[in-house]
């Protein structure tokens, strides 16, 4: 069995990027808009789930994001990312954003935000591709597999759910348009 198949390691899939954030990134209100945040969430969750794949892959969905502090203009945002989970050719990513404010010499790093979000390895043609598993190597490895876990379960129950209602509503009267 080659090494694709027989696994990873969780740590080889960490990708860290940083970034200065600027004023083409604020918002109306003076702070980085969460968009921003969010795409630097998402290039750097991309570059943790091709990194584990071996090749390509795509955002499937992102499970949540939580912005826990605003970023300003000038600050330094880190961005962590790993693959806490995989299927067949789905992975999960976690996320955790920090910034460093400009202005503070010597400053702690501020938890600015956290994601989790879900690609699927592709091929050249588009179509899903078989993943390694990941390899768990420390009780933090595991307790972010078995959370992926959880967030997974409740992603297709809530689908399972709102495939079901539209299913009950298509079945009932019609609303007259």
């Amino acid at each position: 069995m080659d090494e694709q198949h027989q696994g990873r390691p969780i740590a080889d899939s960490r990708v860290t990027l940083s970034k200065i954030m600027t004023a083409v990134d604020v918002n109306l209100y003076g702070t980085v808009h969460g968009g921003v945040l969010m795409k630097f969430v998402d290039d750097v969750a991309g570059a943790a789930a091709a990194r584990h794949s071996g090749g390509t892959a795509v955002t499937a969905a992102i499970d949540e994001i939580v912005f826990l502090e605003p970023v300003r203009v000038g600050d330094l945002v880190h961005a962590y990312a790993q693959v806490n989970w995989t299927g067949k050719s789905s992975m999960e990513v976690g996320v955790k954003l920090t910034g460093e404010r400009w202005d503070e010499v010597g400053g702690t790093p501020v938890p600015v935000a956290t994601a989790y979000l879900v690609f699927v390895a592709v091929d050249v043609a588009g179509k899903p591709r078989t993943v390694p598993p990941v390899l768990l190597a420390d009780p933090d490895d595991k307790r972010r597999f078995k959370e992926a876990l959880i967030r997974r379960d409740h992603r297709l129950a809530r689908r399972r759910a709102i495939q079901r209602a539209r299913a009950e509503q298509q079945e009932g009267p019609q609303p007259g348009w």
